[in-house]
């Protein structure tokens, strides 16, 4: 089991950015979030296998067609701050 918090810059806010990372995260069996956060930025929160979370975090450098990524952070997250699911808010 693997927990990581990603921080996603860029032009990742109205571009379906987050409904676009949750369809990944579910193809991937994946928990947790992606939500906007009020400095531009987009916060994800993945919980599940070890690669699944290693490949959002790839997809992520990229993100959905009309996304520009400009930054990405990953940081250290506890797996018990997800819920049963991958939700968007």
């Amino acid at each position: 089991m693997a927990a990581a918090r990603f921080f996603v810059g860029g032009h990742v806010q109205g571009v379906f950015f987050r409904a676009s990372t949750r369809e990944q995260a579910l193809h991937l069996g994946l928990r947790g979030y992606a939500r906007n956060l009020h400095d531009g930025r987009v916060e994800v929160l993945a919980v599940g296998d070890v690669q699944a979370v290693e490949r959002l975090g790839e997809w992520l450098k990229e993100g959905p067609p009309r996304a520009r990524v400009e930054h990405l952070e990953r940081i250290a997250a506890d797996d018990d701050e997800a819920g049963p699911t991958f939700e968007t808010a």
